[in-house]
This record gives C-alpha cells, sequence and structure tokens, in this order.
C-alpha cells in the first residue's frame, strides 16, 4: 500500500496542541506540564514564522502561544490564525499581562491568556476553560 493509498489519520481523540515560545525552557515546561494531561502535544516552534508554518501543516485544536517572539510576533501571529484557521484556539503565554497587551490580544480573537511565571495548574485550568469551547470536545 502506498501512502497515497493508506487510509486518513483518524483525528486525535484528545485535544491537539501546538507550543510556540522562543524560549526552550518554555517550551519543554510547556510540553512536561501537559505529557500528564489530555492533551496531544503536535508540535512546537521557536518564531512567529515557524508558527504560521506549523499551524497550515498541523491544523492543531488549541495553540499556546508567546507574545513576544523574533521575526513576527504573537499578536500578528494570533491575528493571522485567527483569520486563517478560526478552528485553533490561541492560548496567549506572556510575562508583560498589561491592560494594552490583554485587550489587543483579546481584540484580535485570544482565547485565554497564562501569565509568566505560571504553574501547571495554572496552564491547565486555561486550556481546560478553551477546551470546553472546541466544538468537537463541547458537552
Amino acid at each position: 500500500m502506498t501512502a497515497a493509498e493508506a487510509p486518513p489519520t483518524p483525528p486525535s481523540e484528545l485535544p491537539t496542541v501546538l507550543i510556540v515560545d522562543d524560549n526552550e525552557i518554555m517550551r519543554s515546561l510547556l510540553r512536561a506540564i501537559l505529557r500528564s494531561e489530555p492533551y496531544e502535544v503536535v508540535g512546537e516552534a521557536r518564531d512567529g514564522a515557524s508558527a504560521l508554518e506549523a499551524v497550515e501543516r498541523l491544523t492543531p485544536d488549541i495553540m499556546l502561544l508567546d507574545v513576544v517572539m523574533p521575526e513576527i510576533d504573537g499578536i500578528e501571529v494570533l491575528r493571522t490564525t485567527r483569520r486563517d484557521y478560526p478552528d485553533t484556539a490561541v492560548i496567549m503565554v506572556t510575562g508583560n499581562a498589561s491592560a494594552e497587551n490583554v485587550q489587543e490580544a483579546l481584540k484580535a480573537g485570544a482565547a485565554g491568556f497564562v501569565v509568566k511565571p505560571f504553574n501547571a495548574a495554572k496552564v491547565v485550568d486555561a486550556l481546560t476553560r478553551v477546551r470546553r469551547t472546541l466544538p468537537r470536545f463541547a458537552r
């Protein structure tokens, strides 16, 4: 059987997550938190351009997205993702939760926020709230 003849891969039973942060330690920490939770990490990116490529390729249910990144900042990635992939929910991860940043991200379509430094409970809580809004997981 060739790849073209192979049956399509069924969608994951778990919500899929893309982690986007320019800091390797932050990506590793988020990945470690999600390892013991009912989510499937399908990819990671370290900058805005890579994030947009990964969203197109992986179409995750949820993206954990850093605000401050090289090349394309998180707010611009958020805008593009919401426009081109409206079914992908975006949770902003930021060390600067100023009223201006929060307002701009909410206006651009952010589904939630996690403020650095964070603990596992804050990340899981944000993911749980967003998961309830995803059409294929709403109960």
